[in-house]
């Protein structure tokens, strides 16, 4: 049903609930394009990453510069997990300390292809399980 909504351009994307790298930590958001964004416009899901405004921002050391990996999760036991990683470049203003509630998403515009959604390893009972790692080295001193 979302991927129809998106392909309509009903919904254009969709975010995860927020949360917290750990305690005390950054807070974030993942957004999903089912139909695409950009580069990959009508041929991928795109999956982004968004730093937002959370209660100890003074606390933590800026531009955020933890490595970041998205993952579609393969539901058949896992050995067919997709995933893409990169690591925030400090001159972005998306990983900059954010002064509105959220900046601007950064991350994969070509993370999978849309013909992955067919594919019931990854599309059981109309869902999908995507899971953002953040790597936390060097956070907890």
């Amino acid at each position: 049903m979302r991927k129809q909504q998106a392909d309509s351009g009903k919904i254009v994307s969709l975010y995860s609930q927020p949360f917290y790298a750990g305690r005390f930590e950054y807070k974030m958001c993942a957004r999903i394009y089912l139909n695409g964004d950009g580069m990959g416009k009508g041929t991928h899901v795109s999956m982004f990453f968004v730093v937002m405004k959370g209660d100890y921002d003074a606390l933590l050391k800026w531009p955020f510069d933890q490595k970041v990996t998205m993952l579609l999760l393969d539901q058949n036991g896992g050995k067919l997990t997709l995933s893409d990683s990169f690591k925030p470049d400090p001159r972005s203003s998306s990983f900059k300390r954010p002064t509105g509630d959220m900046n601007i998403t950064s991350g994969c515009p070509l993370f999978v292809s849309q013909d992955i959604l067919k594919n019931p390893v990854y599309v059981k009972d109309d869902t999908m399980f995507l899971k953002l790692i953040v790597d936390t080295t060097g956070l907890y001193v």
